[in-house]
Protein backbone atom coordinates (compact mmCIF):
# COMPACT_ATOMS: atom_id res chain seq x y z
CA UNK A 1 0.00 0.00 0.00
CA UNK A 2 1.35 3.42 -0.95
CA UNK A 3 2.41 5.65 1.93
CA UNK A 4 0.39 8.81 2.52
CA UNK A 5 2.01 12.12 1.70
CA UNK A 6 2.47 12.80 5.41
CA UNK A 7 4.17 9.46 6.02
CA UNK A 8 6.42 10.15 3.06
CA UNK A 9 7.38 13.57 4.45
CA UNK A 10 8.08 12.19 7.92
CA UNK A 11 10.41 9.51 6.58
CA UNK A 12 12.16 12.02 4.33
CA UNK A 13 12.58 14.54 7.15
CA UNK A 14 14.19 11.94 9.38
CA UNK A 15 16.56 10.95 6.58
CA UNK A 16 17.39 14.62 6.08
CA UNK A 17 18.17 14.90 9.77
CA UNK A 18 20.67 12.07 9.57
CA UNK A 19 22.54 13.76 6.71
CA UNK A 20 22.47 17.22 8.29
CA UNK A 21 23.60 15.97 11.69
CA UNK A 22 26.77 14.45 10.23
CA UNK A 23 27.66 17.82 8.70
CA UNK A 24 26.60 19.72 11.83
CA UNK A 25 29.01 17.70 13.94
CA UNK A 26 31.83 18.37 11.45
CA UNK A 27 32.81 21.63 9.74
CA UNK A 28 30.82 21.91 6.51
CA UNK A 29 31.98 24.14 3.69
CA UNK A 30 30.07 27.43 3.53
CA UNK A 31 29.46 29.78 0.58
CA UNK A 32 27.65 33.10 0.20
CA UNK A 33 24.80 33.08 -2.30
CA UNK A 34 24.71 35.77 -5.01
CA UNK A 35 22.85 39.07 -4.47
CA UNK A 36 23.15 38.95 -0.69
CA UNK A 37 20.78 35.98 -0.41
CA UNK A 38 22.65 34.60 2.60
CA UNK A 39 24.89 31.62 3.26
CA UNK A 40 24.54 28.06 2.03
CA UNK A 41 26.47 25.03 3.24
CA UNK A 42 27.31 21.68 1.72
CA UNK A 43 24.75 20.25 4.16
CA UNK A 44 21.95 22.33 2.57
CA UNK A 45 22.89 21.01 -0.85
CA UNK A 46 23.28 17.39 0.26
CA UNK A 47 19.89 17.41 2.00
CA UNK A 48 18.24 19.10 -0.97
CA UNK A 49 19.61 16.51 -3.40
CA UNK A 50 18.46 13.61 -1.25
CA UNK A 51 14.98 15.05 -0.74
CA UNK A 52 14.50 15.81 -4.43
CA UNK A 53 15.51 12.29 -5.51
CA UNK A 54 13.58 10.53 -2.74
CA UNK A 55 10.34 12.50 -2.87
CA UNK A 56 10.10 12.91 -6.63
CA UNK A 57 10.73 9.19 -7.14
CA UNK A 58 7.67 8.46 -4.99
CA UNK A 59 5.48 11.17 -6.54
CA UNK A 60 6.81 11.80 -10.08
CA UNK A 61 3.76 13.86 -11.02
CA UNK A 62 4.32 16.39 -8.20
CA UNK A 63 6.02 19.71 -8.86
CA UNK A 64 9.13 20.74 -6.94
CA UNK A 65 9.99 24.04 -5.24
CA UNK A 66 13.02 24.27 -2.96
CA UNK A 67 15.27 27.04 -1.72
CA UNK A 68 18.33 25.19 -2.98
CA UNK A 69 17.07 24.08 -6.42
CA UNK A 70 16.82 26.37 -9.42
CA UNK A 71 13.13 27.05 -9.91
CA UNK A 72 11.43 25.27 -12.79
CA UNK A 73 8.16 26.85 -14.03
CA UNK A 74 6.91 23.36 -14.90
CA UNK A 75 5.69 23.16 -11.28
CA UNK A 76 2.97 25.69 -12.14
CA UNK A 77 1.20 23.16 -14.36
CA UNK A 78 1.10 20.40 -11.70
CA UNK A 79 -1.80 19.71 -9.33
CA UNK A 80 0.45 18.88 -6.36
CA UNK A 81 3.83 20.26 -5.34
CA UNK A 82 6.55 19.60 -2.80
CA UNK A 83 7.68 22.86 -1.18
CA UNK A 84 10.89 22.31 0.76
CA UNK A 85 13.50 24.19 2.74
CA UNK A 86 16.32 21.66 3.18
CA UNK A 87 17.72 23.56 6.18
CA UNK A 88 15.73 26.52 7.50
CA UNK A 89 17.99 28.57 9.74
CA UNK A 90 21.29 28.01 7.94
CA UNK A 91 22.98 30.73 9.98
CA UNK A 92 21.99 28.92 13.18
CA UNK A 93 23.36 25.70 11.67
CA UNK A 94 26.69 27.38 10.91
CA UNK A 95 26.84 28.88 14.42
CA UNK A 96 26.24 25.44 16.00
CA UNK A 97 22.88 26.45 17.42
CA UNK A 98 20.19 23.76 17.61
CA UNK A 99 17.49 26.05 16.24
CA UNK A 100 17.50 24.93 12.60
CA UNK A 101 14.96 22.71 10.95
CA UNK A 102 13.91 20.77 7.89
CA UNK A 103 10.65 22.17 6.47
CA UNK A 104 8.68 19.95 4.07
CA UNK A 105 5.20 20.46 2.66
CA UNK A 106 2.84 19.16 0.00
CA UNK A 107 0.44 21.61 -1.62
CA UNK A 108 -2.61 21.06 -3.81
CA UNK A 109 -4.00 23.95 -5.87
CA UNK A 110 -2.39 26.47 -3.53
CA UNK A 111 -3.37 24.83 -0.24
CA UNK A 112 -0.99 22.91 2.03
CA UNK A 113 -2.25 19.36 2.62
CA UNK A 114 0.64 17.71 4.50
CA UNK A 115 3.51 19.24 6.46
CA UNK A 116 6.51 18.38 8.60
CA UNK A 117 8.98 20.57 10.50
CA UNK A 118 11.80 18.54 12.04
CA UNK A 119 14.54 19.73 14.38
CA UNK A 120 16.93 16.79 14.65
CA UNK A 121 19.15 18.36 17.32
CA UNK A 122 16.12 18.90 19.55
CA UNK A 123 14.33 15.64 18.62
CA UNK A 124 11.18 17.61 17.74
CA UNK A 125 9.05 16.50 14.81
CA UNK A 126 5.99 18.64 14.14
CA UNK A 127 3.50 17.23 11.65
CA UNK A 128 0.07 17.95 10.25
CA UNK A 129 -2.34 16.68 7.63
CA UNK A 130 -5.22 18.76 6.32
CA UNK A 131 -8.23 18.00 8.50
CA UNK A 132 -6.22 15.71 10.77
CA UNK A 133 -4.85 18.03 13.44
CA UNK A 134 -1.25 18.83 14.32
CA UNK A 135 1.21 16.90 16.46
CA UNK A 136 4.62 17.13 18.11
CA UNK A 137 6.33 13.72 18.26
CA UNK A 138 2.92 12.14 17.77
CA UNK A 139 1.08 14.02 20.54
CA UNK A 140 -1.65 16.56 19.66
CA UNK A 141 -0.75 20.25 19.98
CA UNK A 142 -2.81 23.45 20.13
CA UNK A 143 -2.17 27.17 19.79
CA UNK A 144 -2.41 29.62 22.69
CA UNK A 145 -5.75 31.25 23.51
CA UNK A 146 -4.13 34.44 24.83
CA UNK A 147 -5.78 37.39 23.08
CA UNK A 148 -4.33 40.40 24.95
CA UNK A 149 -1.41 42.24 23.37
CA UNK A 150 -0.23 43.43 26.78
CA UNK A 151 2.22 40.75 27.85
CA UNK A 152 1.61 38.48 24.87
CA UNK A 153 4.66 36.60 23.61
CA UNK A 154 5.61 37.15 19.98
CA UNK A 155 8.43 35.63 17.93
CA UNK A 156 9.79 38.31 15.62
CA UNK A 157 13.00 39.91 14.42
CA UNK A 158 13.85 43.19 16.16
CA UNK A 159 13.24 45.25 13.02
CA UNK A 160 9.58 44.23 13.00
CA UNK A 161 9.06 46.11 16.25
CA UNK A 162 9.96 49.53 14.78
CA UNK A 163 7.21 52.05 15.49
CA UNK A 164 6.48 52.77 11.81
CA UNK A 165 5.12 49.23 11.46
CA UNK A 166 2.30 49.87 13.95
CA UNK A 167 -0.83 52.04 13.96
CA UNK A 168 -0.46 53.37 17.49
CA UNK A 169 3.11 52.59 18.44
CA UNK A 170 4.73 49.28 19.27
CA UNK A 171 2.30 47.08 21.23
CA UNK A 172 3.31 45.94 24.75
CA UNK A 173 4.20 42.40 23.71
CA UNK A 174 7.23 40.41 24.83
CA UNK A 175 9.45 39.82 21.81
CA UNK A 176 11.45 36.62 21.38
CA UNK A 177 13.45 35.27 18.46
CA UNK A 178 14.46 32.02 16.77
CA UNK A 179 16.51 31.86 13.57
CA UNK A 180 14.26 29.45 11.69
CA UNK A 181 10.93 30.84 10.49
CA UNK A 182 9.57 27.30 10.30
CA UNK A 183 10.57 26.70 13.94
CA UNK A 184 8.88 29.96 14.98
CA UNK A 185 5.63 28.80 13.40
CA UNK A 186 5.94 25.37 15.02
CA UNK A 187 6.46 26.91 18.46
CA UNK A 188 3.32 29.00 17.95
CA UNK A 189 1.40 25.88 16.91
CA UNK A 190 2.56 24.21 20.11
CA UNK A 191 1.35 27.11 22.25
CA UNK A 192 4.83 27.94 23.57
CA UNK A 193 4.47 31.44 22.14
CA UNK A 194 1.27 33.33 21.42
CA UNK A 195 2.14 34.50 17.90
CA UNK A 196 4.86 35.12 15.35
CA UNK A 197 5.25 37.66 12.61
CA UNK A 198 7.59 38.65 9.83
CA UNK A 199 6.82 41.74 7.79
CA UNK A 200 9.30 41.33 4.96
CA UNK A 201 8.45 39.46 1.74
CA UNK A 202 8.67 35.80 2.70
CA UNK A 203 9.67 32.80 0.60
CA UNK A 204 7.12 30.02 0.35
CA UNK A 205 9.56 27.32 1.45
CA UNK A 206 10.07 29.07 4.80
CA UNK A 207 6.39 29.01 5.76
CA UNK A 208 4.44 26.40 3.77
CA UNK A 209 4.80 23.62 6.34
CA UNK A 210 4.32 25.96 9.29
CA UNK A 211 1.12 27.37 7.84
CA UNK A 212 -0.67 24.02 7.95
CA UNK A 213 0.79 23.06 11.34
CA UNK A 214 -0.47 26.32 12.87
CA UNK A 215 -3.95 26.11 11.34
CA UNK A 216 -4.38 22.43 12.20
CA UNK A 217 -3.39 23.32 15.77
CA UNK A 218 -6.38 25.68 15.89
CA UNK A 219 -4.65 28.94 14.97
CA UNK A 220 -4.60 31.24 11.98
CA UNK A 221 -1.84 32.16 9.52
CA UNK A 222 -2.18 34.98 7.00
CA UNK A 223 -0.15 37.63 5.22
CA UNK A 224 0.67 40.78 7.18
CA UNK A 225 -2.53 42.30 5.70
CA UNK A 226 -4.76 39.38 6.67
CA UNK A 227 -4.97 37.72 3.25
CA UNK A 228 -4.93 33.91 2.96
CA UNK A 229 -1.58 32.26 2.35
CA UNK A 230 -1.71 30.57 -1.06
CA UNK A 231 1.25 28.64 -2.42
CA UNK A 232 2.92 27.63 -5.71
CA UNK A 233 2.89 31.19 -7.04
CA UNK A 234 4.92 32.10 -10.16
CA UNK A 235 7.12 34.25 -7.92
CA UNK A 236 7.16 32.16 -4.73
CA UNK A 237 7.05 34.98 -2.20
CA UNK A 238 4.24 36.18 0.05
CA UNK A 239 3.55 39.51 1.75
CA UNK A 240 4.88 38.66 5.20
CA UNK A 241 3.26 36.34 7.73
CA UNK A 242 1.28 36.72 10.94
CA UNK A 243 0.46 33.47 12.75
CA UNK A 244 -1.08 32.82 16.12
CA UNK A 245 -3.96 31.59 18.19
CA UNK A 246 -5.99 34.19 20.06
CA UNK A 247 -3.38 36.89 19.42
CA UNK A 248 -3.55 36.66 15.61
CA UNK A 249 -6.45 39.07 15.11
CA UNK A 250 -5.24 41.69 17.64
CA UNK A 251 -1.81 41.75 16.00
CA UNK A 252 -3.33 42.25 12.55
CA UNK A 253 -5.45 45.13 13.86
CA UNK A 254 -2.42 46.77 15.49
CA UNK A 255 -0.24 46.60 12.39
CA UNK A 256 0.02 49.69 10.20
Amino acid sequence: MQATDLELLIDAARAAGEIATVHFNASPDVWDKPDGAGPVTEADLAVDAMLRVTLCAQRPDYGWLSEETEDNPARLSTDHQFIVDPIDGTRAFIEKSKDWSHSLAVTHHGEVTAAVIYLPMRDMLFAAQLGGGATLNGAPIATSKVAALDGGTVLAARSNMDSQNWRAGVPPVKRHFRSSLAYRMALVANGQFDAMLTLRPTWEWDIAAGTLIVTEAGGAATTRRGAPLRFNNPHPQLDGVVAGGGLHAPLLTALA
